[in-house]
């Protein structure tokens, strides 16, 4: 970890200006719509952000019937965000020009910086360190920017990114990984209230941020990518004071050696000790996760569960592995699936297609095509046991392709996914317990599309209403347990 340095103070009118700028300066723009600038106008225009964005380039001319300012000073109006996209030299006269014209941030995206491990990089990272302290804030260099789906903000490149504001929030150092997070959120049916890629975090970085989204009342989860902190001991402060509010899904990059030196070429931050970073996070109860894609469906969890300890669950689904792996899944991941007491088990059984199946927890039901109605019955019965918590439903769509061949109809009109969305969720809304789906499909190659895209159908019928909906049933019993891992942490501290 570094050593302490100095920080802006930014307070929240300041944030509000950074991440719902009245209008925006994008400096370094080519009239031919080549380059970063190009790309961030055009993406900001295509996102739907409303208000001005003013163009620079010294030899002026326009871009998309816009004209191009051959200066900052020539701007006719006020802006609070410029987007600086200049080489690295030119960056520190172009962020001292803007905080003239009184902006309340930059965004600079230019690499070039303390990330070359050159003697003029560094050099060039202190001088916009210098004029930020003046009064202007930073983010970057070297990052891709900011995605506000309120205000029409997007990073680049993000124009297909969604405008649907939501609870969850990202800062990244990386801004490949701030974009690929926007998308797979996307995909997954989450929300983002804002995502920050700070780069090299010359000014405006980590612990900030996190306080900043720990008091920002859009904000239920935060997310975040680090790769080395300026100040240990306050981001760590500051992560157990969040924590105590709200959940904080981190991935740590840059433990390993290979990582370590990776870290250092992509933002010359230093990577820190594994042991030491697990120990800091745990103490904290922050929510250590690996990898992209398990903290989407750590998030997932946490945004689509009541905020609670799910102790003891109910799995039903079909497959003779299915209650081996349930039980395997569970002891994992330190979650029970008690059995049901006789009466309820028979009352279950009834409902069940012979031969083949068991009303025992896991339930299998044996046949794939077990009507969507059945399931509700099963799955309301199940609840009733006071001991379950959550259920688990284990879905088999993938088997309608065999049904579509028989009947010559395509696989997505055949599958009763949207009437199955509909009745869980009335179980739920009946019960009070939620219900988790997996969309368990081998059928993933190039001769089983229809299947995949009638899979991706059925996660947004039950995106729609709320229900979480994973890959696997590993994949849902891990999230569950990283839900039950911060919850039951900080039932503790709060005794």
């Amino acid at each position: 970890m570094e050593s302490k340095a100095d920080s802006n103070s930014t307070d929240q009118t300041q944030f509000d200006r950074i991440f719902h700028p009245e209008n925006i300066a994008v400096i370094g723009v080519s009239s031919k719509g080549a380059g970063f600038g190009a790309g961030m106008f055009f993406a900001l225009r295509a996102i739907g952000y409303e208000k001005d964005i003013f163009l620079v380039n010294p030899k002026g001319g326009s871009l998309a019937g816009q004209p191009i300012y051959k200066r900052i000073e020539d701007i006719p109006h006020g802006f609070d965000l410029a987007i600086i996209t200049v080489t690295a030299g030119a960056v520190p006269g172009a962020l001292e020009e803007c905080r003239r014209k009184g902006a309340a941030a930059a965004q600079i995206l230019s690499s070039g910086f303390r990330e070359l491990n050159t003697d003029e990089g560094r050099a060039l990272e202190e001088q916009v360190r210098q004029i930020a302290r003046k009064g202007i804030r930073v983010i970057g260099p070297n990052c891709f920017g900011i995605y506000c789906p309120q205000s029409g903000l997007t990073v680049l490149p993000g124009a297909d990114l969604s405008r649907k504001t939501g609870p969850v929030a990202f800062c990244s150092q990386s801004g490949g990984m701030a974009v690929d997070f926007a998308n797979t959120g996307k995909s997954m049916g989450l929300a983002f209230s804002k995502i920050v890629s700070f780069g090299n975090g010359a000014d405006l970085r980590e612990t900030e941020l996190l306080d900043y989204f720990g008091n920002d009342s859009q904000t239920g989860v935060i997310n975040m990518y680090i790769e080395g902190v300026k100040d240990g001991e306050a981001f760590f402060d500051t992560l157990k004071n969040i924590t105590q509010k709200k959940p904080v899904i981190i991935i740590k990059g840059g433990l390993s050696a290979a990582g370590s030196r990776a870290v250092l070429s992509h933002t010359a931050s230093m990577g820190g000790s594994r042991v030491i970073w697990q120990s800091l996070l745990k103490q904290a109860n922050a929510v250590q996760v690996n990898d992209m894609e398990e903290m989407a469906r750590t998030t997932l969890a946490f945004t689509r569960l009541p905020a609670r300890v799910f102790r003891q669950i109910s799995v039903l689904g079909g497959g003779g592995a299915l209650g081996v792996g349930a039980a395997d899944a569970a002891e994992t991941h330190g979650i029970s699936i008690p059995a049901f007491e006789p009466g309820l088990r028979g009352q279950i059984e009834d409902l069940l297609p012979r031969p083949g199946s068991s009303a025992a927890n896991p339930v299998d039901v044996a046949n794939p095509y077990v009507r969507p109605e059945i399931l509700e019955q099963v799955m309301e019965l199940a609840a009733a046991d006071k001991r379950i918590e959550l259920q688990i439903l284990i879905t088999l769509f993938h088997h309608y392709k065999n049904f579509s061949a028989l009947t010559g109809k395509p696989v997505r009109e055949v599958t009763p996914y949207a009437e199955l969305a509909e009745r869980v969720e009335k179980v739920v809304q009946k019960t009070g317990k939620p219900v988790v789906v997996v969309l368990n499909n081998p059928k993933r190659g190039t001769d089983h599309m229809d299947v995949v895209e009638m899979i991706q159908e059925a996660r947004q019928a039950f995106m729609q209403r709320q229900i979480p909906a994973f890959d696997s049933l590993n994949e849902a019993m891990e999230a569950i347990a990283r839900v039950n891992q911060y919850y039951n942490t900080k039932g503790k501290a709060n005794e």
